[in-house]
């Protein structure tokens, strides 16, 4: 206990290690205690501590979380960037140890500012509220990383019935609650009014999770709709290969043509390999067929428009045959599809020359696909990580679709990440998830973010199932995250105001020298 709570290097490495422990608690390992756990080390490990050693504490937590559940990005920057296995991890520590800030900053902040050692009920608040701050600011900052959220681990365990009532970062607030309280319980011993209103805080959310468990907060708007989704399982050494194209385009053609009758046709990211513009002819034929089949056929492709006459490119979702819309990316993934700092990095090494790492971003005010007389709200593969900007889109649906190309990252654990984060989103609204992709995970998901049909990855093949068109909002579509919001900023602004407070009585009964 010394090591965790006291400065130096035993206890920067254990922070480290505690953080990692957060990867254990999600997909695909899903052991969903080692949440509490690690944001109680996290927490003990910050609450004796400077300031200035707590910035180091809080960067070796985020280091430790980051290195262990974002290994998919060495396997993307060496073996499909072209970068030499040193090149690679030197890109990756980087990487990591920037990310790690978003943890260094806020125990700084707690540390300085939020800290009360003398209340402990107060302190574990101002813990759990700067925690959700961190959260809501990683996915924010430079268009954000929200990547491995704490309340991720609860979309099987037991708080998962929160999410629909104050999304993720409600589950995430109620985990660092349940950890500072539970870490503080023998602190509160002497003060009977504050112990048990922290029980009564420790035990309410898990209570009201599991009473919500499987509640339905939306209903059936129509029949349901049988739905085929392709995956061609396209070698990524070989997706934009020109000499590939054909074969590509032939694969697909020959998997849609020999599916079954369904309603709804989907194909993954980029599916198409070419311009929309150059495709026409290839999607009005399949377009003609799946009309003949009252069928819309709905498949991912980049587009070329003019905007403010310049010629841009977007990574993009087209509709043919019962249906219509086109729709742009609009959250698009740093050095994968843009470049930052272009003109400094590009021609440097092979991962900055990456196939359509030009694209722009797509306008905010674009309406949703339409299909068989229903609103789908599209993602694009890294679109469904961000909690509140799809929910801004799947309040005006009644399905959602996620088209993407997880084959970037091979057999690592980021493609399980990436569909246990389409889960949380299908769960947050209420709403059925198709989920189409190159090389997996292909899945149907129904609204309590349960998979109901799923391809095994690797493999071509062709996914069959039915989706319900889905009506209503739950709280989280209705409020988003506003009352979570308010309650944190309440909580800041009474911490800041006691600690005023008390700093204040301490100068008035200080004797004069």
């Amino acid at each position: 206990m010394r090591w965790i709570t006291h400065p130096g290097w035993p206890g920067n490495l254990l922070a480290a290690v505690a953080g990692s422990l957060t990867t254990l608690a999600l997909a695909p390992f899903d052991i969903w205690p080692l949440a509490v756990l690690s944001l109680a080390l996290f927490y003990l490990g910050l609450r004796e501590l400077s300031p200035r050693q707590a910035l180091l504490r809080g960067w070796c937590y985020g280091f430790g979380t980051f290195a262990a559940g974002t290994s998919w990005i060495y396997v993307s920057i060496h073996t499909y960037g072209g970068a030499s296995a040193l090149l690679a991890g030197l890109l990756m520590f980087g990487f990591i140890a920037g990310v790690a800030l978003f943890f260094a900053l806020p125990a700084w902040l707690w540390a300085r500012l939020l800290r009360r050692t003398y209340a402990p009920l107060a302190d574990s608040l101002g813990f759990a509220a700067l925690w959700v701050a961190q959260e809501a600011f990683r996915g924010w900052f430079l268009t954000g990383f929200p990547w491995l959220y704490a309340g991720y681990s609860q979309l099987d365990g037991p708080l998962g019935g929160l999410a629909p009532v104050g999304g993720l970062w409600l589950v995430s607030f109620c985990l660092a609650l349940t950890a500072a309280i539970l870490c503080n319980l023998a602190r509160m011993r002497q003060y009977k009014a504050a112990l048990v209103t922290a029980l009564v805080l420790l035990v309410s959310p898990w209570l009201a999770a599991y009473s919500l468990q499987g509640h339905a907060w939306t209903a059936p708007a129509g029949k349901p709709l049988s739905v085929a989704a392709l995956q061609g399982n396209i070698a990524q050494s070989l997706k934009w290969d020109p000499a590939q194209i054909d074969d590509q385009l032939a694969l697909y053609q020959d998997l849609t043509l020999k599916a079954r009758r369904t309603d709804l046709i989907i194909w993954p990211e980029t599916a198409v390999p070419v311009l929309l513009d150059n495709a026409r002819g290839y999607l009005d034929r399949l377009g003609d067929f799946a009309t003949s089949r009252q069928s819309a056929l709905i498949t991912g492709v980049p587009i070329r428009q003019e905007v403010r006459h310049e010629r841009r490119y977007f990574n993009g979702i087209t509709v043919v045959g019962a249906g219509e819309g086109t729709y742009l990316k609009q959250k698009l993934v740093p050095f994968g599809e843009y470049v930052p700092l272009q003109d400094l990095l590009r021609g440097l090494i092979a991962f900055f020359d990456l196939p359509m790492s030009d694209f722009a971003r797509g306008p905010a005010d674009q309406p949703l696909l339409q299909a068989k007389g229903y609103e789908i709200a599209p993602f694009i593969c890294y679109e469904v990580v961000y909690p509140e900007f799809a929910a801004g889109m799947a309040a005006r649906s009644d399905l959602l679709l996620t088209i993407s190309n997880d084959t970037w990252f091979g057999t690592s654990i980021g493609p399980l990440q990436h569909l246990q984060m389409a889960r949380m989103r299908a769960l947050e609204a209420g709403r059925w998830m198709i989920r189409a992709t190159n090389s997996g995970v292909t899945a149907l998901i129904d609204p309590q973010g349960r998979i109901t049909e799923q391809l095994p990855s690797f493999e071509p093949g062709v996914m069959y199932g039915d989706v319900v068109p889905m009506s209503g909002l739950t709280p989280y579509l209705h409020w988003r995250s506003w009352p979570l919001i308010c309650l944190c900023t309440l909580i800041f602004g009474w911490a800041l105001w006691q600690r005023s407070r008390a700093r204040r009585q301490v100068f008035t009964t200080t004797p004069a020298q």
